[in-house]
């Protein structure tokens, strides 16, 4: 890192509410780790942003400096976008508050939180929304790239539930995108991925499930694939829209359950 880095990363401490790291600092390499292990990237530096504030001082300090920029909420891209070589991650795992309104059936999440913890927040209420499969996906990932999730098919994709985004231009100007304002933005944030801002807040609307559902496996060699995914064509379409269905082809472990 030069010496001018280092100067203007001791002044962007002093601008942000949360940490800024860099390969001396402790928590670094714990910042820098992503779900894919396979990914070993060192970035420059790191700013913990709490608000979107923080986002705003990040990106005009990485515009300074012209480093590369990646933004990490969850960090559970396969591909490891979230991180890069030698240059500026903006790392919203501290954006993780999640704030529901049973009466208005809406939930406000924070782009560095978890689908456990939404999860845990709205079904408190029996009001959940469309979220992923898999509960340490990040929600700002996988609603941006669309969202399929257990309730897509009464509900629709995670995307489908977005109210709302509180999103970070790379200008710095902090806007909101929804049907009334800016809807440009918001239609393109709505499945076009992460390279229109980087939003900081997400706002879903909630639907009524449970507080018990039933869930069913079954399972067929790869042999029969063919065989199963006909019949799955034929009944599906006439399924009630509250019960969803997926087909998953993957390599099943030893355990007990699977035949």
């Amino acid at each position: 890192m030069t010496s001018t880095l280092s100067v203007s990363v001791e002044a962007l401490r002093s601008e942000l509410t949360g940490a800024v790291l860099t390969p001396l600092d402790p928590g670094y390499h714990e910042a820098r780790s992503v779900w894919n292990g396979q990914i070993d990237r060192r970035p420059a530096v790191i700013a913990m942003c709490r608000c979107a504030g923080d986002v705003v001082a990040a990106l005009d300090f990485g515009r300074q400096h012209e480093l590369e920029i990646t933004v990490r909420g969850g960090g559970h891209n396969m591909a490891g976008t979230a991180i890069c070589d030698d240059g500026l991650m903006i790392h919203l795992g501290e954006m993780r508050d999640v704030r529901v309104d049973p009466d208005a059936r809406r939930v406000l999440v924070g782009a560095g939180a978890t689908l456990a913890e939404m999860d845990a927040a709205t079904q408190a209420h029996g009001l959940p929304t469309t979220g992923g499969t898999v509960s340490h996906t990040g929600v700002a990932g996988l609603t941006l790239g669309g969202g399929v999730g257990w309730l897509t098919r009464s509900a629709g994709l995670a995307v489908d539930n977005l109210i709302s985004a509180e999103v970070v231009t790379a200008d710095g100007q902090i806007l909101k995108a929804s049907a009334e304002h800016n809807p440009d933005l918001f239609w393109a944030l709505r499945g076009g991925g992460g390279n229109f801002g980087i939003v900081t807040q997400f706002e879903f609307r909630l639907h009524e499930v449970g507080p018990m559902v039933s869930l069913g496996l079954c399972f067929w060699g790869m042999d029969r694939g063919p065989a199963v995914l006909r019949l799955a064509d034929q009944i599906s379409a006439d399924l009630p829209r509250d019960l969803n269905v997926m087909i998953v082809g993957m390599t099943a472990p030893p355990a007990p359950f699977v035949p």
